[in-house]
């Protein structure tokens, strides 16, 4: 799939890091470092811009590396860049750690994921049909 794309930064594209990647990097486009104190969130902007065919949406997903080894996330996961949307991708990131983080420009913040979508049309009813779960959520299926 074709995606046009505008890059004002002076970063490499997002690319796949490998044949079986379902994500590409996205890097921060700063002019000076941002400093994320603890439970603090920002947006930090990527210097992109993307037209998205309309059925599909990039969805800006956390980086496993900064979440398990410096508790950085990205707060809205995964936050959804809508095919009609032109401006700049931006990620919220926060700071889930103890520990002040600076995000230097040019630094991997999140990964971007392209999907298909469905568009769904409501149909009203009564009643739904019964299944063996029925009502039952938030962990009513067990811990094992």
């Amino acid at each position: 799939m074709k995606i046009k794309i505008i890059n004002i930064s002076n970063h490499a594209l997002p690319h796949y890091e490998t044949n079986a990647s379902a994500g590409m990097d996205l890097r921060a486009y700063l002019n000076t470092p941002v400093t994320l104190k603890p439970l603090e969130r920002t947006i930090i902007k990527t210097g992109l811009f993307l037209e998205l065919p309309v059925g599909y949406e990039a969805q800006i997903r956390p980086r496993s590396g900064l979440a398990a080894k410096k508790g950085i996330t990205v707060l809205n996961t995964p936050g959804t860049i809508d095919a009609d949307y032109r401006g700049e991708i931006g990620v919220i990131l926060v700071n889930l750690s103890q520990d002040p983080f600076v995000v230097n420009d040019g630094e991997r913040i999140a990964q971007m994921v392209i999907a298909s979508h469905e568009r769904a049309e409501w149909h009203e009813v009564k009643e739904l049909s019964q299944t063996t779960r029925g009502e039952g959520g938030f962990g009513s299926t067990g811990t094992q």
